[in-house]
Formats: structure tokens, sequence, C-alpha cells
């Protein structure tokens, strides 16, 4: 792991600002934030994109578009967008909606609509290959999107095209909107499916900064989706496992709870 990136100090500074923004603007999704910040916290760290957004770039495709508020962090992070563009997130007339769309400056696709990253990244990176190109498509998936066709149907494409620069990491957190993912489609066993469609499938804890990094870097001759067991609401335990904070906003009380809990965190 690269001992120069503070991976949990990072994290941990994302959280907090994407708990002020969620809270400021009255608005969902903490706890499907937060479960992936760790995921994303390496993703925007390994990936090589920089504010020029140079046409040989790797690409981020964020299919689980509904943590645009930690996609942004990240983005303005990296000085691809203004970081005082932040302080419009989901206020009225403000391109930073509670979704992830293209309007947006480094981000490739729309999120949000199950089903339609991993369409996206497939092409993303058989044009990479087609034209030469080096780098990485990676693509954030919810678990909920393991129920849409169009996850089977680009992850055959993917393996028939042996699309090795495409790595596909899974927010295995076991809730989705209207509850237990087994209780609404069981997907299990996950890692045997994605075998089965000619991927390699890495299984690895997703708060756990060196496995994420290695499911990453390590190359493989296949596409390769990683299966990320995640908490959802991670960080904050009042919020952790609790599929509540799917919709819910932080009341103030709530909101100062949890600051506190992420600050005493380092």
């Amino acid at each position: 792991m690269d001992n120069s990136v503070n991976y949990k100090k990072n994290a941990n500074e994302a959280r907090k600002a994407v708990l002020r923004l969620i809270y400021e603007a009255q608005v969902s999704h903490v706890g499907s934030n937060f479960s992936a910040i760790d995921v994303l916290t390496v993703i925007y760290s390994i990936a090589n994109i920089d504010k020029d957004l140079k046409e040989d770039r790797d690409r981020i495709v964020v299919s689980k578009g509904w943590v645009a508020a930690a996609v942004y962090y990240f983005l303005a992070e990296k000085g691809i967008i203004p970081k005082e563009d932040l302080e419009t997130y989901c206020k009225e007339g403000s391109n930073y909606i509670g979704l992830v769309e293209p309007n947006v400056r480094g981000i490739e696709a729309a999120g949000g609509s199950m089903g339609f990253g991993l369409p996206f990244g497939v092409g993303f990176a058989l044009a990479k290959k087609l034209k030469k190109e080096k780098g990485k498509v990676f693509i954030l998936m919810s678990d909920g999107e393991m129920d849409c066709g169009t996850t089977w149907e680009s992850a055959l494409l993917g393996a028939h095209h042996k699309l090795d620069n495409l790595f596909v990491v899974i927010d295995r957190n076991g809730l989705q909107a209207m509850g237990k993912i087994e209780e609404i489609l069981d997907i299990e066993p996950l890692k045997d499916k994605w075998e089965a469609f000619g991927w390699e499938v890495r299984e690895i804890d997703g708060h756990n900064f060196e496995e994420i990094e290695k499911s990453l870097a390590s190359p493989s001759e296949k596409p390769v989706a990683v299966v990320a067991k995640t908490i959802k609401g991670k960080g904050v335990s009042f919020m952790e496992g609790e599929n509540m904070w799917h919709y819910k906003a932080p009341s103030e009380e709530e909101y100062q709870r949890a600051l506190k809990e992420l600050e005493s965190n380092g």
C-alpha cells in the first residue's frame, strides 16, 4: 500500500464533508455515501486523472450515482471542480444534484438509474482497447444493481472482449432502497455468478484500505469484479446497518452526534 497516502484520514475528512453537505441541503443517501467512501477514497487516489482531464486518463464511472455528495467532494479535492461549488449542493438552480450527471466536470456518465453504469464502463474500456489507449476504467456499482438485466448482459460483453482494463467494485452493503438484498432478490452466491460470466472475482473488506488498493492495482487477464463487503452508514454508530439512512436527512441533533463521532476518529 502507498504509505504516502493517509487513506483513513482522507476518508474521515470525506465523511465529515459529506455529512455536512447532506445535512445542510436536508437530502438523502448519507448511509449509501458512507458505505462507499473508503472505496472512493482509494479510487480517486490511485486513478490517473487530474484537473486537465486529459484524453488518455483513467475513467471513473459511478453507477451508484446517489453517492453524488462524495463524488463531488473528491472531484473538488482533485481540483477538477471548484471547492466553493460544493456549497451549492442540492440547492435551487445548482448543477450539483443528488445523482451524478455529466454536466458536472469530471463526471464521465450519468449514474443513479440502476444498471446503466456497467454498460457505459464496458463501452469506455472497449474504446480504450480499440484506440490502443492506456489506462483503466473503474466502476462503482451497488449490490442492488445485481438485480438488473443490463448488468449481466454487459458482464458477458466485458468478458467476451477480454477487457482486462475494466475494474468493477460492487458496494456489497446488503441493503437496497426497500430492504435487505436477500429479501428483495437473492443474488448469492455473487462470486460464482461473476465467475460464470468470465470475470476474475476478488472478495474484500470494503473498509480495509490495503485490500481495496491491492484489488484495484493487481493486474489480470480478465475484467475484474471486486465484491467489497461494506456497512451502510459506516463511521457513525447509530447509522451503521440502518436502512432508514437511505432516505432520511439528519436532524440538527443527529448531525451533531454524527459529527462528534467522526471527529473522534481523528
